[in-house]
């Protein structure tokens, strides 16, 4: 009441930074994906900014070059290349602007087997853990990566489409739009370490909290956990990169640091360039959890801003002066649905007399967030 406000405006949330971005693990028996984007302003209206047409080639320190392919969307990918685990690897890149970058040589780590991925019930939702042991002692550091993929369920079941614009058609099976599955990659870095523990074991290390009664647990949800196992200069990069990320904005939290990662710009070395590239194989296992699993979890929740709309079928208007007239009815179902404003839900009465009910895609369509098929792995 006393006090004025001042907004501040900052040129850090504004500059023209444009850094390249490395992410990815150089796997020695396995596909390797490398993904290079560009560092977006804050303020800005893009998200993600990722680089096209650059040369992504992998180097042994005793020689061998293996090149990867771009795939689209800044992911460059190489089939298995079955590399020696004696040798250490880097990471040459060449943009589309002739700039060159390399990475360190690193050493291949490779990952014990994961024991067990299960999950605990919590006042606040549903936790996934993942537990782990090397028995040589010689892992000590690790990070997960995960992707999650769970079942959606359209507010309306459409059993009726809408064909070229003029006609309806009952919908075929394949191309039904009531259940979808939706994938979603990691939002948060995971490490454990076990440097300072007598045994290499981690213990029910926490992967994801999932908020009670969220939609992933609505129905199906199945989650594959990555293992990683670092250098200890890998992970003290990484538990930096989520401090900088994850832990910023209350009064208490560590104040942001310079990230120092082992890619280089060779063509401006003053040019900082944001990543950590690792060399290993991965392990990996999945779980399942249905919605039985979790008792006291809803079913589903009503969508308050979806509403079924009865729609008639076309009426035509024979007037002894002029052409027939299209009623004010008919008008709503060309404009509705033949326009494919909304999408019709089921069958209302017989014709002439009946139409059918429509809704707005966003509660009819479940393709608008998924796709209709399940994944090779579901089960």
């Amino acid at each position: 009441m006393t006090d004025c406000k001042k907004q501040i405006r900052s040129s850090v949330i504004s500059a023209p930074n444009n850094y390249l971005v490395v992410t990815g693990n150089i796997t020695p028996n396995d596909t390797t994906t490398i993904s290079l984007s560009r560092t977006v302003n804050i303020s800005g209206q893009v998200n993600s900014k990722p680089e096209f047409n650059a040369s992504v080639t992998i180097e042994g320190s005793q020689g061998g070059s293996y090149p990867l392919t771009a795939t689209g969307n800044g992911n460059y990918i190489s089939a298995p290349l079955n590399l020696s685990a004696a040798q250490s690897y880097r990471l040459k890149i060449t943009t589309s602007d002739g700039k060159q970058y390399v990475s360190d040589f690193v050493s291949v780590k490779n990952s014990p087997p994961i024991d067990m991925v299960n999950y605990t019930l919590k006042n606040s939702g549903l936790q996934i853990n993942v537990s782990t042991h090397d028995p040589a002692n010689k892992t000590q550091y690790y990070r997960w990566d995960y992707n999650e993929t769970y079942i959606i369920h359209s507010m309306y079941y459409s059993h009726y489409m809408a064909v070229n614009h003029d006609t309806t058609a009952i919908r075929p099976a394949d191309q039904q739009i009531y259940e979808c599955w939706v994938t979603d990659t990691a939002s948060t870095i995971v490490l454990g370490s076990s440097a300072k523990l007598s045994q290499d074991i981690i213990s029910d290390q926490a992967v994801i909290a999932i908020p009670f009664n969220a939609e992933k647990g609505f129905i199906r949800y199945s989650i594959l956990v990555k293992q990683y196992a670092l250098t200890a200069d890998a992970y003290n990069y990484f538990t930096l990169l989520k401090k900088n990320t994850e832990q910023l904005g209350g009064i208490f939290d560590a104040q942001p640091s310079a990230l120092r990662g082992n890619i280089h710009c060779t063509s401006n070395p003053a040019e900082p360039v944001i990543g950590y590239i690792t060399a290993g194989t991965t392990t990996q296992k999945r779980i399942f959890i249905d919605h039985n699993d979790l008792p006291g979890w809803a079913i589903s929740k009503p969508d308050t801003a979806c509403s079924a709309d009865t729609l008639l079928y076309i009426r035509i208007t024979v007037t002894k002066v002029g052409p027939p007239l299209i009623s004010t009815a008919a008008r709503e179902v060309y404009d509705q649905i033949y326009g494919g404003i909304k999408i019709p839900i089921d069958i209302v009465g017989l014709y002439p007399t009946g139409g059918f009910t429509g809704a707005f895609p966003q509660c009819v369509d479940c393709t608008l967030r998924g796709v209709n098929k399940p994944p090779a792995f579901w089960k």
